[in-house]
Order: structure tokens, then C-alpha cells, then sequence
């Protein structure tokens, strides 16, 4: 028994060694380097690994655009109305979540005057060069308003 002693004491000193150990690593993507890779994915229609990354991204604001249009996409309109809610939030002089959020408003034919608005708003902040893409929104949603006040 004296010499089984020893020989077991060494047996649980290895088994101890062989343990897996947990380790943390950092994050080794920047959250630019995490909106890039999500893009990609988005891509490629692989929507839940683009939707992943982009929620890494988060620290930059036009993630949130980003995550908005994914939403949209996928026909998750609640979710694409709340995210683009907090892009205007985050990106309070940038005309895109304006304009996305009216012409969410604008396809699924509800609350067309506040696309109206935000419509009007996207114009007034996009840039000159840029101002037409935005103005075709805020064209078709009137036009909508005009069918809908018709009725």
C-alpha cells in the first residue's frame, strides 16, 4: 500500500496537468474589420453570420444602418423600424436612416405621413450630388399619400 501511494499521488499530479484550461482572448477584429466582414457576408445572403458582425460593429455608429437594412431585408419590419430608429439616434446628420425608415414605411403602405417627413429630412441633409436618389423617395411616398387620401 506504501508503494501504491506514491504512484497514484503522481497519476492525479499528471491527470491535474492534463485539465483543459479556459482562456480569454481579446477580440482580435476591429469593429470596422467586424462591419467589413459583415458586409461580406450580407453578400453572400448569409444573413444571421452578416447580422453577428455587425453587432461586434456596434461601437461604430453606421453599424446600426447596417443592421436596420439587414433587418429590412429578412421582412423583420419591427425590428427594421426600431434599428433604424436608433441609426437616426447614432447618425443624427446622415440622410440614409432617414430615408430607409420612409421607405419602409413607404413598401409596407403605413404611416405615410411620418415617412413623409423623414423623407423631407433625408433630402434636406443629403448631399447635392446625392439629393435625387432621396428625392425619389420622398416622390413616391407622396405620391402614396395622394392614392391613400383618395380612398
Amino acid at each position: 500500500m506504501k508503494r501504491l501511494a506514491p504512484l497514484l499521488m503522481l497519476l492525479l499530479l499528471t491527470a491535474g496537468c492534463a485539465m483543459p484550461k479556459i482562456t480569454v482572448h481579446e477580440d482580435p477584429l476591429t469593429p470596422q474589420e467586424h462591419l467589413d466582414l459583415g458586409v461580406s457576408y450580407e453578400h453572400k445572403e448569409e444573413f444571421e453570420l452578416a447580422e453577428q458582425q455587425y453587432r461586434q460593429a456596434t461601437d461604430i455608429p453606421v453599424a446600426w444602418l447596417y443592421l436596420a437594412n439587414l433587418a429590412f431585408v429578412r421582412k423583420e419590419w419591427k425590428e427594421a423600424e426600431s434599428l433604424y430608429e436608433t441609426a437616426m439616434e447614432k447618425l443624427p446628420d446622415d440622410p440614409r436612416p432617414r430615408n430607409n425608415l420612409a421607405w419602409l414605411y413607404y413598401t409596407r403602405k403605413q404611416h405615410l405621413v411620418r415617412a413623409e417627413a423623414l423623407a423631407r429630412k433625408a433630402v434636406a441633409l443629403a448631399p447635392q450630388k446625392e439629393r435625387a436618389d432621396y428625392e425619389c423617395t420622398l416622390e413616391s411616398v407622396r405620391a402614396a399619400r395622394r392614392i391613400t387620401d383618395m380612398k
